[in-house]
């Protein structure tokens, strides 16, 4: 049975990280002590909901939970510092602190070690999130003990609903563009002068084409954004919108 450690201290743990392409050793203590800490654990680095959707939205939302007291977006799994450090450079993730926990004594002391074998993946952490003031787990976020790799509960707007239910997040924002394509390095520019945030597709890689383009916007030029699911348009289009 998982168990909620709310209102008990996070193992003291000592953990062996690469920094600088060399190996240091970080405690629990430089990074819970006197801090207000966000940690969220997960089976493993690159696999697809991990990948796909609980550390990108982290990521996303890191400004927001440091606006709203949070010193650190920790993002633990087991595996060892080499695969989380090119993780970390794969995903483009600036907010989190990777935390491997390579030998698994925190998720132990955690009682939340669980045996993968059955799918090749030995001893992993399951996946929950949790706030942490000064060492104490103030709350915590446990998916449900079901088959497979449940996430209802862990994600980064569970948690930040609860460490502020009238935060806002920012907008999610999505740019289709193209190499050498002068309108969309003005829309690129009008967001970033913005301060937006934006994941980049661009056409010719990973099989995205101009077919794609014109199945999800109905058009066939670039650019092409998004925001927060609507389609705003070409880069005249988002200038008319951001002047609103």
């Amino acid at each position: 049975m998982l168990k909620s450690r709310e209102g008990q201290k996070v193992p003291n743990v000592t953990f062996p990280i690469r920094a600088h392409g060399e190996w240091q050793k970080v405690d629990s203590d430089s990074l819970f002590k006197g801090k207000t800490v966000v940690l969220f654990a997960l089976p493993g680095a690159f696999t697809p909901t991990c990948s796909s959707t609980h550390l990108p939205r982290f990521n996303e939302l890191s400004g927001v939970f440091k606006a709203n007291g949070v010193d650190s977006v920790i993002c633990l799994s087991v595996n060892d510092p080499f695969v989380m450090e090119t993780w970390k450079e794969e995903q483009h993730a600036e907010g989190i602190y990777f935390l491997p926990d390579g030998n698994g004594k925190f998720t132990e002391g955690m009682g939340l070690l669980v045996d993968k074998s059955d799918i090749g993946l030995g001893q992993r952490s399951w996946r929950y999130s949790m706030l942490v003031k000064d060492g104490v787990i103030e709350k915590m976020f446990i998916e449900p003990q079901e088959p497979g790799d449940p996430f209802k509960v862990s994600d980064a707007d569970t948690m930040l609903n609860y460490i502020n239910p009238k935060a806002s997040a920012p907008p999610r924002v999505t740019l289709f563009s193209k190499p050498g394509c002068p309108h969309c390095a003005r829309a690129r520019k009008m967001l970033s002068d913005k301060g937006y945030r934006f994941e980049e597709i661009e056409l010719g890689s990973h099989g995205i084409s101009y077919s794609s383009l014109q199945a999800v916007s109905g058009r066939g030029t670039t650019p092409q954004v998004y925001i927060d699911g609507q389609h705003i348009g070409g880069a005249d289009d988002l200038a008319n919108w951001l002047a609103k």
